[in-house]
């Protein structure tokens, strides 16, 4: 039975094959493991170009200007919908669309990296600044292809559990690099860690060997024009286009807004950095991981539009549970609660977050549609990021979690116009 989200008919692969594996299928499936794989890739690049080369920069006796002027390599990733087009449209090798540009983008990555890691930030900031850049480039192209192919090769019915495995490949990627990286970097120097990164990406490489290149019935652009102008006009031919776009810049503001200013709060009411290490990084990041893997189960229960409901709000109680904090005051119980509750909370809610941006675009032109929307989901990171330290200053602690756990409801209203309950009951009933 074909089920309608955001005034989108979609039919999931279930429907035309006339079977539907149970939940250890989809769990233990080979989609799943591409999923993760991918999400991994995706993840180890990110901070090589941010914490760990700041710290290689710093070591290196490089002024803190330069290493600050350094963040403006990352304009791939807010900008990669400018060229995601062209991967719509043009097909490499007889791979496929999706695989021969990954094969491409990953061995170009690793290149990319290993320049990296012979650059010299002390002699030629700017041969390193130009080493960076590629490896944004090449790593933010290889997300939009990805992010296309997770949605092509996943049905419907599973494309939250893969979000979910995406995801937290996504962190253990970031986690070797950024982790994994600086622990290196003290034995075997700057260089010799960026060139194991490099071979790192190897596992992706031969993933990208080995799977299948997904089907697309509704066939590809036929012009550089059409890849270009079509995603755009098929989708704001959509009824509840705009409430989308809204929904997306919202969904999570108030998660985000709280996240910016946790450290200082932290550092505020007296945790030592030590407490936050164990407490929040490291007990936290597995709290996060467990959320996005519970998330993608609820969502094959749930499915993703009322799973968008409960877990926003649960990331609006989890937002309060720091205002909660800010009265107790110094007690690591009460921080180990608190952020248990809020990670939980938070990879539930982008693993949701992110099955839904995938269940709406268009397979004809994914990379598109998916690019336009995640660098959508970015801006709030930045421009509402911006004034927290204002606010938190002016209103103090808990007054500020306070608004933020507030500014969550606009995001959860717009969900009444962008995914209804009504429509998640249709969801679970044609699933």
């Amino acid at each position: 039975m074909p089920r309608q989200v955001a005034g989108k008919v979609v039919r999931s692969d279930f429907e035309t094959s006339g079977k539907k594996p149970g939940i250890l299928g989809m769990v233990f499936s080979t989609r799943m493991l591409v999923a993760f794989v991918m999400g991994y890739a995706s993840g180890l690049p990110l901070l090589l170009t941010l914490s760990v080369l700041q710290a290689w920069m710093k070591d290196e006796g490089v002024d803190l200007a330069v290493i600050g002027m350094m963040a403006l390599v990352g304009l791939p990733y807010t900008l990669k919908f400018v060229w995601a087009p062209f991967m719509d449209r043009f097909t490499l090798f007889r791979m496929g669309r999706r695989r021969g540009w990954l094969l491409i983008l990953q061995i170009c990555l690793m290149g990319a990296i290993v320049f990296l890691g012979f650059s010299d930030p002390a002699g030629c900031p700017w041969g390193i600044a130009v080493a960076a850049f590629a490896v944004t480039f090449f790593s933010a192209s290889q997300d939009i292809v990805i992010d296309a192919y997770r949605r092509e090769d996943l049905s419907d019915a599973e494309l939250g559990l893969g979000a979910s495995f995406y995801i937290n490949g996504y962190r253990i990627g970031m986690l070797l690099a950024s982790g994994g990286g600086l622990i290196m970097a003290d034995h075997i120097g700057f260089r010799a860690v960026y060139l194991i990164m490099a071979a790192c990406l190897l596992p992706a490489v031969l993933t990208t060997l080995m799977a299948k290149e997904p089907g697309v019935p509704e066939g590809t652009p036929k012009t550089l024009k059409e890849a270009v102008i079509e995603p755009l006009t098929e989708y704001f031919r959509r009824k509840e286009a705009l409430w989308i776009l809204a929904f997306i810049l919202l969904y999570k503001i108030g998660d985000t807004m709280a996240s910016a200013m946790t450290t200082p709060f932290y550092l505020d009411i007296g945790f030592t950095k030590t407490q936050i290490g164990a407490v929040v990084k490291l007990f936290g990041f597995w709290a996060t991981v467990f959320g996005s893997l519970l998330g993608g189960l609820v969502m094959l229960r749930l499915g993703i539009v009322r799973s968008l409901w409960v877990f926003g709000i649960f990331q609006a109680l989890s937002t309060a549970g720091f205002a909660v904090l800010a009265r107790i005051g110094n007690s690591v119980a009460a921080l180990s609660g608190v952020i248990a509750f809020e990670n939980l909370s938070s990879g539930m809610g982008t693993a949701a977050y992110a099955a839904f941006m995938a269940s709406i675009t268009n397979k004809k032109f994914t990379a598109t549609q998916y690019a336009l929307l995640s660098s959508l989901m970015g801006v709030p990171r930045v421009l509402a990021s911006a004034p927290t330290g204002f606010l938190a200053k002016h209103m103090g602690w808990v007054h500020f979690f306070i608004a933020c756990t507030l500014i969550a409801i606009p995001g959860m209203l717009l969900l009444l116009k962008s995914a209804s309950w009504s429509a998640g009951r249709q969801e679970v009933q044609s699933a």
